[in-house]
């Protein structure tokens, strides 16, 4: 079990699993940040281009009656597609791959003048 232990002790105190227990933290961090971007400045900016759609109450019951919201239909226990959940998260993925493209852009700019910056040294 001693050797168990040490095995373990070891494995987590070498550099990779640090790092990667960083990245991960960092990671989620800005997945938070990006999702907040996409969600609260992008998405209503979508929504007042197309009308002050609200997306996630496009949908269709199956059961032939009419309700105003998704939430409704839902609690009255019909079926239904939610055609306007899918419609949102596939603006939302082009939104935020977006977003995600920007960034990197602009960090391979900072990274190409640094690199200029250290040539012209």
């Amino acid at each position: 079990m001693k050797k168990f232990f040490g095995e373990f002790k070891e494995f987590i105190a070498k550099g990779n699993v640090m790092d990667l227990a960083i990245g991960m933290v960092i990671g989620s961090t800005f997945t938070k940040i990006v999702n907040s971007m996409v969600n609260d400045i992008l998405m209503p900016l979508v929504s007042l281009l197309t009308g002050k759609t609200n997306f996630a109450n496009m949908f269709i019951a199956l059961d032939g009656n009419d309700y105003m919201t998704l939430a409704e239909a839902q609690e009255a226990g019909a079926t239904v597609i939610a055609y306007g959940n899918l419609i949102e998260l596939i603006i939302n993925f082009i939104l935020t791959a977006l977003f995600l493209f920007i960034i990197v852009k602009a960090l391979n700019k900072l990274r190409s003048m640094k690199e200029k910056e250290e040539e012209a040294k």
